[in-house]
């Protein structure tokens, strides 16, 4: 068996959300916007899901989100921070636990539904983890997930490289990596999810200057967690030209600066009886809301 690639300090990011989790819902707008945008997206399947998960649970906003929706009767809430999950206020059900995306702790085909919001892009092995997400949903389940993608954050990649280079001569990994939409795509079929759909939508917020976003990002625990990060803090004036440099380059007349948020929308479905098969690439002959309707009749209803 092939290692894999250590990219994150999955420790490291675990102490940062158990730090962020007292309060976490000062800094929750980014958790609840996309979670928003993910209910959206289950609204338009037409089914019910009586048994949820949810990985990456925080204090409990997608939960409070979910409330009424879907046919959802137990939610299963899960978060690799236990500070965080003891904080969930529960949802259906009113499950919470404290459990690692890399290593699911659940029997197969437990769950008609898995939804996850904001957690899967800190995932080391995330080949490895949709398998387990895969074989966790019973026949004809649900995975939906939205998690950052590679524009996220690029003003302020682009502003700390370019002050660390001025500044040091050098530079080192300053923000996270991000997959592409491509990728999560083609990751959901080798996992072996049927009928798959990715997406991708770009959110613009707006902060009251590159300190403030700094701030921010601090509070929702979403701050650098990779492996080959330097260890050191960055030195004062680098830091202070890199603001000045996203304040030249995104700042409006006000002094506000925007920062983008990239979100991946990702959605499969577990093989099941009776499920319609993809036909031949460049058919073009699956519609989009038949894929998201998991539908098995394509001739109609």
């Amino acid at each position: 068996m092939n290692e894999v690639a250590q990219i994150f300090d999955r420790n490291l990011l675990r102490r940062r959300r158990d730090r962020a989790a007292p309060n976490f819902d000062d800094f929750d707008f980014l958790a609840r916007r996309v979670g928003e945008l993910t209910a959206d997206c289950l609204e338009d399947i037409r089914r019910q899901f009586p048994t949820a998960l949810e990985l990456g649970c925080r204090t409990g906003q997608m939960a409070e989100i979910l409330q009424g929706r879907s046919g959802i009767e137990t939610l299963v809430q899960s978060d690799l921070s236990e500070a965080m999950a003891s904080r969930a206020k529960g949802g259906a059900g009113g499950l919470t636990i404290a459990a690692d995306e890399e290593a699911l702790p659940f029997a197969e085909q437990s769950f008609d539904l898995v939804i996850s919001c904001l957690a899967l892009h800190w995932v080391n092995d995330l080949p490895g983890a949709l398998i387990q997400i895969r074989r966790a949903l019973k026949p004809d389940g649900l995975f939906l997930a939205a998690f950052m993608g590679g524009a996220t954050l690029a003003e302020l990649r682009a502003a700390l490289l370019d002050a660390e280079t001025e500044m040091e001569g050098g530079a080192s990994p300053r923000v996270s990596p991000f997959a592409d939409v491509r990728d999560g795509g083609d990751l959901l079929q080798r996992a072996g999810f049927a009928l798959t759909v990715a997406n991708t939508e770009s959110l613009e917020v707006s902060f009251p200057s590159p300190a403030a976003l700094l701030a921010d990002l601090r509070g929702m625990g979403e701050t650098n967690a990779t492996i080959q990060r330097r260890r050191s803090f960055m030195r004062k004036s680098t830091l202070a030209r890199a603001m000045a440099l996203y304040q030249e380059r995104h700042g409006d007349s006000g002094g506000r600066i925007t920062a983008t948020f990239e979100i991946i929308f990702l959605t499969g479905w577990a093989p099941g009886p009776g499920q319609s098969q993809p036909l031949a690439p460049g058919s073009g002959q699956v519609s989009l809301t038949k894929a998201l309707s998991g539908d098995g009749n394509q001739g109609g209803d």
